[in-house]
């Protein structure tokens, strides 16, 4: 048996590939739901990640028929009733956030399926993107009654224009794979994108790593800059919209039970 990794839970497999590391969600069952283990197992991946000297680009992708399907049902409402849990996971979000754009690794995503809130973030995160033909990107956060802190509106304005980033973020509306494309929020439309995404790691991996990592690193400066500026207000207000009526009754309605 493959060994995980970085000591990651069995939500998320790591696997070495020479100098490329292939990181899976891994919960197919429930199309790669994020739930606390999960979400906590991203906030520590990626220094793990940039730590790992042996390791010069990563893909990153999900386990069967989704890439990620966003928040589990059930995760979110713990949340909403376990303030501690709440506070851990919102400091977790941010720690998946930057760690992703402090990642000296470059991250080639290979989006198998859906990619739901999330999902979609590690997307928005990450430096290369395929993305199936029939995968779609959301980011359904204001649908459900909460503030996408770790979300679309964090990093979209900087991939597409701010039009755009708003008609998306504010309805949820499905992105299909070509028009993600189209917005500069894909790469490359493909029919398997795994193995594109592995192609181009190995080609990344390839390159002197210096320039790699410092040309990664230039680029991402203007990320950072812009994550930082936003990031402290978003988590907030995402801390606040677990608490609200709006979110209890939203989430009641979609699990058809009372919360």
């Amino acid at each position: 048996m493959t060994r995980n990794l970085y000591g990651m839970p069995e939500e998320i497999q790591v696997r070495a590939d020479g100098p490329l590391r292939i990181v899976t969600l891994n919960r197919p069952g429930a199309l790669n739901a994020v739930n606390d283990p999960l979400h906590t197992g991203l906030a520590a991946l990626w220094p793990r990640l940039s730590a790992d000297r042996d390791a010069r680009a990563a893909v990153l992708t999900g386990a069967g028929k989704a890439f990620s399907a966003g928040g589990d049902f059930g995760y979110l409402d713990e949340i909403r009733r376990d303030a501690d849990l709440r506070a851990r996971t919102i400091a977790d979000g941010r720690d998946i956030v930057l760690g992703m754009v402090r990642c000296r690794v470059p991250v080639v995503a290979a989006v198998n399926g859906p990619a739901v809130g999330l999902g979609c973030s590690l997307v928005a995160l990450s430096d290369t993107v395929y993305i199936a033909e029939s995968a779609h990107l959301a980011d359904p956060h204001v649908q459900v009654g909460l503030v996408a802190a770790d979300g679309g509106p964090l990093t979209w304005p900087l991939h597409t224009s701010l039009l755009l980033a708003k008609e998306y973020a504010l309805t949820g509306a499905r992105i299909p794979a070509d028009r993600a494309v189209a917005m500069g929020l894909a790469n490359h439309v493909v029919a398997e994108p795994l193995a594109e995404a592995t192609a181009c790691a190995q080609r990344i991996a390839g390159l002197p790593r210096q320039a790699v990592e410092s040309t990664k690193r230039l680029l991402n400066m203007h990320l950072e800059r812009a994550v930082l500026a936003t990031l402290d207000y978003a988590t907030t207000a995402e801390e606040q919209s677990f608490t609200t009526e709006d979110f209890r009754t939203t989430l009641a309605r979609l699990t058809g039970g009372d919360v």
